[in-house]
């Protein structure tokens, strides 16, 4: 294997004052001027996909988070009523130590049936108020050990532990060889027997494509060579694609012409996702300039904790709690207690003594914690 190309590096979460940009995107949008973000939702559902307990984790140094508040993690965000919760990766521990305990986690979460719960007053798909539990799952070697743990657990009159998957492929080729320790092709032909030995076991099978937007190695990446990687997730059976953007690099401009692009090659584009890393205060943005186009499911981490590990620089995801207020405030809905969301936010932050990188759950802690004073003061 070629050794890849230099790293560009990049800088930490750029300020880019986009917050007052969004305010007046998402005025916009409620009130049908400028901007170009149509119509409010009008009660439209969207999906969110919550990957703190991954994608958020994966990037911190060792030694691994507790299963212990990892659990807590995950059962916070059921009680907020995220239903799509990514829990954790078989990986190879020595390249991703956060993810070393997924396999102890995972007996231990509560049973998905426990929090299927039907949303009043919500307009939504009928199966939304299942609970689900992906896994990220590398290669063959991944979904044995989950087919195992899932063997035990049947064996001690347990239901299953997960019904979902998620697989990931690179759209560049010098990502790929450094993500994945092979090209493109190689690892999209490795899939197509995992695919259907996870389909054939009951689990529902989720693709994620990385650096759509650019690549670390290589700089930006071509919308059309996203295509036919998009196409041959989804040809081998993947029921929904998230487009993510590894490095945070992308803008609205940039996502509208991927968008279009997939659109324009017959994508069925009710089956893409978006995965936005807020690395240069672009992520929100695109994702509501995606809106009108018809996304229907985003991907999104609490308190925007994440980072790729093999994407040096590249932040966190876009924050789950930025994402949820935006759609409530122009008219779409999700299901989701925003305050539960604050709150968990806030409690993970503290936790793992990490900076909260939610805008939206600074502000609603501290208005929060500024009435909670007054009130005991008497005020």
């Amino acid at each position: 294997m070629s050794a890849p190309r230099p790293i560009r590096m990049l800088p930490r979460r750029a300020s880019l004052g986009t917050w007052r940009t969004l305010s007046a995107m998402v005025h916009a949008a409620q009130h049908g001027t400028g901007h170009d973000l149509g119509h409010a939702g009008n009660g439209r559902y969207i999906r969110i996909v919550e990957v703190s307990p991954r994608d958020g984790l994966q990037n911190l140094p060792p030694p691994a988070v507790s299963t212990e508040i990892k659990r807590e993690l995950i059962e916070r965000l059921l009680l907020a009523g995220l239903k799509n919760v990514e829990v954790g990766s078989f990986v190879r521990p020595d390249r991703v130590p956060q993810m070393s305990n997924t396999a102890t986690l995972l007996p231990t979460l509560p049973s998905p049936s426990s929090h299927h719960t039907h949303l009043k007053d919500v307009r939504i798909p009928d199966d939304a108020g299942i609970v689900h539990y992906p896994v990220l799952i590398p290669n063959k070697r991944g979904l044995d050990t989950l087919l195992s743990l899932e063997a035990h657990a049947r064996e001690n009159h347990r239901e299953r532990l997960t019904d979902e998957i998620a697989m990931f492929v690179s759209a560049t080729e010098e990502f790929s060889r450094a993500n994945n320790g092979a090209s493109v092709e190689k690892v999209l032909a490795s899939l197509p027997s995992v695919v259907e030995k996870a389909l054939a076991n009951g689990y529902r099978v989720r693709g994620y494509v990385s650096c759509v937007m650019s690549d670390p190695y290589a700089g930006k990446t071509d919308p059309r060579v996203v295509v036919p990687v998009v196409r041959r997730l989804l040809n081998l059976g993947c029921y929904e694609v998230s487009l993510g953007d590894t490095t945070g690099e992308g803008n609205p401009e940039a996502w509208r012409v991927l968008w279009r692009t997939l659109q324009s090659a017959g994508v069925p584009m009710h089956q893409i996702a978006a995965h936005c890393h807020d690395t240069f205060s672009m992520a929100l943005p695109s994702i509501l300039a995606l809106l009108p186009l018809g996304l229907r499911t985003i991907d999104s981490s609490l308190a925007g904790l994440g980072g790729c590990p093999y994407s040096p620089g590249a932040t966190g995801n876009v924050p789950t709690e930025d994402v949820v207020y935006a759609l409530h405030e122009m008219g779409y809905q999700t299901g989701v207690d925003l305050d539960k969301l604050v709150e968990a936010g806030n409690w993970v932050s503290e936790v793992l003594g990490v900076r909260n990188e939610s805008r939206v759950g600074r502000a609603m802690w501290a208005r929060r914690r500024k009435k909670d004073g007054e009130e005991g003061s008497g005020i």
